[in-house]
């Protein structure tokens, strides 16, 4: 097991990529706390792991934009468990529209949850990584954080920003043996892309090299090997997980 006894947060954990990341940690051995905003889903994930993890699963409902919330929830994982291993800033939300559409309420909407939540989140987990001179941080990010989207310049500012909170933090922690890297995905297979009509998906197509829509499996098994030991002379990284779009 590449992750056992670590203890590892989520955010966003409750469904979707997050969901997936939970179950794959859970898997090779971690103690994993999903960190949503959404009870009803947090308690239904939980409630579908429990039989094969047992309380190796946790959730908390967690506002990652609301600092006092996160400090005193990863305050109660330190008082259980000692230590924090690995974070993974995986929560984010969309709001999209032309520039010219958008509202100052939803730039800094998905700004706020999307960056400054991951800023907040890596604040109050960092300082007991420094004191036990260890961790792994990994940032979801977006191929639309590296080039761009018509109609997403919220999301993708935000995308942008986890990119140079990413390198940022990895020059910052590198002497302290935390390492930090970033997973940039393309169009991934989730409830969202599953609502697309197939002419858009046919359009997708044809700019993905490998013919496909990725997998919330390929996320997080590229968030695994991350995590793990394998990734230990690796930091500062973006691992484009695009399926070719962004040659």
């Amino acid at each position: 097991m590449r992750l056992k006894d670590r203890v590892a947060i989520i955010t966003g954990g409750a469904r979707g990529i997050g969901k997936k990341i939970s179950q794959t940690f859970l898997e090779e051995g971690a103690s994993v706390y999903i960190f949503d905003v959404n009870q009803e889903e947090g308690a239904r994930t939980v409630g579908e792991l429990r039989p094969a993890y047992g309380g190796k699963v946790i959730f908390f409902k967690v506002d990652i934009t609301d600092e006092k919330n996160v400090e005193q929830s990863v305050k109660k994982i330190i008082d259980a468990e000692g230590r924090i291993d690995i974070l993974v800033n995986n929560a984010g939300i969309t709001r999209d529209n032309l520039i010219l559409r958008m509202s100052l309420e939803d730039w800094k909407k998905v700004i706020d949850i999307n960056l400054t939540g991951a800023f907040i989140c890596s604040k109050h987990t960092v300082k007991y990584m420094v004191k036990n001179r260890s961790g792994k941080i990994i940032n979801i990010s977006s191929i639309v954080g590296v080039h761009g989207n018509a109609g997403q310049s919220n999301y993708s500012s935000s995308k942008a920003g986890i990119i140079g909170l990413t390198k940022t933090l990895a020059r910052e922690l590198a002497g302290r043996n935390i390492l930090v890297n970033a997973i940039a995905p393309g169009y991934i297979e989730t409830e969202m892309t599953k609502k697309l009509s197939d002419k858009i998906k046919e359009k997708l197509m044809e700019q993905i090299p490998t013919g496909r829509l990725g997998s919330v499996d390929d996320v997080a098994k590229t968030a695994l090997f991350l995590a793990s030991d394998d990734s230990n002379y690796i930091t500062g990284t973006v691992i484009n997980l695009d399926g070719g779009m962004g040659i």
